[in-house]
């Protein structure tokens, strides 16, 4: 049963309302459906989100990767790094995948990612040697370069 509250304005939706969408980035690809929305009880304004994108597979996602809310959606304005995506080179020769993102315990920011390149072998690069995150995240450097990380 639906009740209209005295005086709440039309435009405004309750948060319980995107739990269940689908998230989405600028080139359409989907990274999972809205588990929880994050609110800073200080200023009452959305902090971040976390995604569900399986079996066991949730993360949090801060307010500076949100563009907006829709009726079905949660558009990102920019593409995040996550776990168990392929890693490439700028040649687009595949180097591994991503084993764990390293944040900053303060602004939840990348600060680097460790990439398996097998079952034993890790290697962990800075976020400026990223080029670019998408569907894979690409290096910006090549695969012999990549080797030579200690």
């Amino acid at each position: 049963m639906s009740v209209k509250l005295e005086g709440m304005e039309e435009h405004l939706v309750t948060a319980d309302s995107f739990t269940g969408k689908k998230v989405i980035d600028r080139e359409g690809i989907e990274y999972g459906k809205v588990k929880h929305i994050h609110i800073n009880p200080n200023t009452l304004c959305v902090s971040g989100v976390t995604i569900h994108q399986g079996f066991r597979k949730d993360y949090f996602l801060a307010e500076d990767y949100i563009d907006k809310f829709t009726e079905k959606t949660l558009l990102l304005g920019r593409p995040p790094v996550r776990i168990g995506i392929p890693v490439i080179d700028t040649d687009r020769r595949k180097i591994g995948k991503v084993k764990r993102i390293h944040r900053h315990p303060d602004t939840n920011e990348i600060e680097s990612i460790e990439i398996t390149d097998g079952l034993v072998h890790s290697k962990i690069i800075s976020k400026s040697d990223i080029w670019g995150v998408g569907e894979k995240v690409i290096l910006g450097m090549t695969k012999d370069q990549f080797k030579k990380i200690e």
